[in-house]
């Protein structure tokens, strides 16, 4: 069971460490003044962490980070997550490997999907480092869940409060050649989740990774899975990020999905991320 910190970090009256500019006001933020370098202090990490709950997806430019350093950063979150089956770099499974070019038969990320939500603990948070961009495209996308579930009538929330649903995984072949780390993941998970820091309700439910939900029929599952995928697709949820090279984004998987776009083929977009372990999601 992953350790779980649940105390609410507060928000400054004012950053003296570093700028907040949002993206959106409804999702992301540009953080300056941050190196992530060099050891995050107790006092940075606080702003950083008050800006992530506030605005869910936090940006970074020129951040030259070694694999040492990003995962230190990470391992500043909490436990690092190993992905079940993605390649890794620098011998490490910690550091999966984020890489798309000519010869690759897919893109991480292409739909949208919250990190491993199959896993029974899917990670909390997710860094990654973008160490080399297309000329043009390679954009990804990031949805605010509060705002998805918040959305909806009184109605369709009581519907789906007492809801469970089927988050599985198949890796099979996924990767190419690379030797799964250990066995696809299925888990069984709140279709609206409440975040153990902010206490707010998220809707949670994928395109990635959700099968299915419990205690109803196939088609009705098939049937409200489908609107609930249309749902997250509205553009007011989303906020979007141009990436450079040495861009850093740090994302929180409890409350938001993301979907990396494969607009630049047969360019090369490459980096690597790193994962923090989460909790269990819960009412």
């Amino acid at each position: 069971m992953a350790v779980v910190d649940f105390v609410v970090y507060s928000l400054p009256m004012d950053y003296r460490l570093i700028s907040v500019e949002p993206l959106t006001p409804r999702i992301g933020a540009v953080i300056e003044g941050a190196d992530l370098t060099r050891t995050v202090s107790d006092a940075l990490f606080e702003e950083i962490h008050a800006a992530w709950m506030k605005h869910l997806v936090l940006f970074f430019r020129d951040q030259p980070m070694s694999y040492d350093q990003h995962l230190a950063l990470g391992k500043r979150f909490g436990e690092l997550h190993i992905h079940p089956a993605a390649p890794f770099v620098d011998n490490n499974p910690a550091l999966m490997r984020i890489h798309t070019d000519e010869h690759s038969h897919r893109n991480n990320g292409e739909g949208w999907h919250s990190d491993v939500s199959a896993d029974a603990e899917p990670p909390m948070a997710s860094i990654l480092h973008i160490h080399q961009t297309p000329p043009q495209g390679g954009d990804t996308l990031w949805a605010n869940m509060y705002e998805a579930y918040n959305s909806l009538s009184a109605t369709f929330k009581e519907l789906l409060l007492p809801l469970d649903a089927i988050h599985a995984a198949n890796y099979s072949g996924f990767y190419g050649d690379h030797a799964p780390q250990r066995e696809n993941p299925s888990a069984i998970h709140p279709v609206v989740r409440t975040h153990p820091v902010t206490r707010k309700q998220a809707l949670y439910v994928n395109s990635g990774f959700t099968r299915r939900i419990k205690g109803i029929t196939s088609s009705e599952s098939e049937a409200l899975l489908t609107l609930l995928f249309d749902h997250v697709k509205n553009p007011n949820f989303h906020c979007r990020f141009q990436w450079q090279p040495h861009s850093v984004a740090i994302w929180d998987n409890r409350c938001t999905q993301h979907m990396a776009v494969w607009d630049y083929y047969p360019a090369t977009r490459s980096g690597v991320r790193v994962t923090v372990q989460g909790d269990r999601p819960f009412r």
